[in-house]
Formats: structure tokens, C-alpha cells, sequence
């Protein structure tokens, strides 16, 4: 209950968030869009491998979202998915902060966060048949070489086919390593 209490009760953020915007190389806090903008581009602009932010740009997108936090009829389904999420007392209290604009000054400090796109479901991999023996271009086997889950295509080589979606490829992965290693197997004893 006391940590419940600590996130509805009193001011600023849970304490592994105050961490972050502390101590966290990827995340620039600011108390300007400018000094923002600036922080973003210095730790994830051109010299490390990303674009700039340009900060008109940045801003004209922010004030438009902003607008439509007084819209009681936004078109923003950001905005309308907080609201409706706010409607669960539960939500309200403890997860769903309340909508609020990003450039008034009263909200500082503006956060930013550098993020790494992580890729788990690739829809590639190598072209396998059903016993995970890898394939050439022209659909020939590949003498002992094998794959198996994702790294064999879609879902596990193909198994689950266009089926393999949210939460469904852990079986195919599982299935496709045991077809492939019973297919080594046997090809070693063979």
C-alpha cells in the first residue's frame, strides 16, 4: 500500500523514473524545447548515425497536439486513448497521467529518450523446408546446414504461415528446433 500511496500521492515521478532522467545516458531533460532539442541532437544526432531535430519542425507538431488537448472532440487518438483509459478509476489514479499540454511551462521538465528499434519479428530468415533443412535460391537442399525458429522465416520456417502473429511464434520456434535437430540427427547417423 505504501508504494501505491508513493505513486498517487506527492510530486514528481516514481523513483526509477527520477533515476532515469538522472542518470540515464539516453534520456535529455530540459526545461526549453530549444535546450531539449539541443540535448536530442547531441546524443542522438549525425555523428552518432541519426538525423537532426529541427526544432520548428518539432515545435509546430507538438503545438498542433497541443491543440487538441482543449478539443473535447480531438482527432488526436493519442489524446483520445488517454482519455478513454482515464475513464477506469483504477487507470486514473495509479497508470494514466491526465492529459496535458507539452509546451506549458507549468508541465516542465520536457523528457526526451533516445530509442533503439529492436526488431523480434523479422517475417525473413532463410528459406527452409518443413524438416529445417536450409534452401538454395533455386530450392535446392543445402547439404548440413539447418535453421530453426525465427532465424528459419516466418514464425519458425513457415509453419504456423500468415497465422504466426502476436504471441503465436513460440511454438513454432519450439517445433521447427525439433524438426531440425531430428533431421540432423538423423543425416549424422545416416
Amino acid at each position: 500500500m505504501r508504494l501505491l500511496l508513493g505513486r498517487v500521492v506527492g510530486d514528481g515521478a516514481p523513483g526509477p523514473v527520477e533515476d532515469f532522467k538522472e542518470n540515464g545516458a539516453d534520456f535529455v531533460v530540459a526545461d526549453t524545447l530549444h535546450e531539449l532539442v539541443r540535448g536530442m541532437n547531441e546524443i542522438g544526432g549525425p555523428e552518432q548515425g541519426g538525423a537532426v531535430i529541427e526544432e520548428a519542425l518539432l515545435r509546430r507538431q507538438i503545438e498542433a497536439r497541443d491543440l487538441q488537448i482543449d478539443n473535447r472532440y480531438t482527432k488526436d487518438t493519442q489524446v483520445a486513448f488517454v482519455r478513454q483509459h482515464r475513464a477506469y478509476r483504477g487507470d486514473k489514479l495509479v497508470r494514466v497521467a491526465s492529459p496535458h499540454k507539452i509546451l506549458d511551462p507549468r508541465n516542465r521538465p520536457l523528457i526526451a529518450v533516445r530509442l533503439n528499434i529492436v526488431t523480434r519479428k523479422t517475417l525473413g530468415g532463410l528459406v527452409t523446408d518443413l524438416s529445417g533443412r536450409c534452401l538454395t535460391a533455386s530450392g535446392e537442399v543445402l547439404p548440413g546446414l539447418y535453421a530453426a525458429g525465427e532465424a528459419a522465416g516466418f514464425g519458425g520456417g513457415g509453419m504456423m504461415g500468415y497465422n504466426a502473429l502476436e504471441g503465436t511464434f513460440l511454438g513454432g520456434c519450439l517445433f521447427s528446433g525439433r524438426s531440425a535437430g531430428r533431421a540432423a540427427a538423423a543425416a549424422a547417423a545416416g
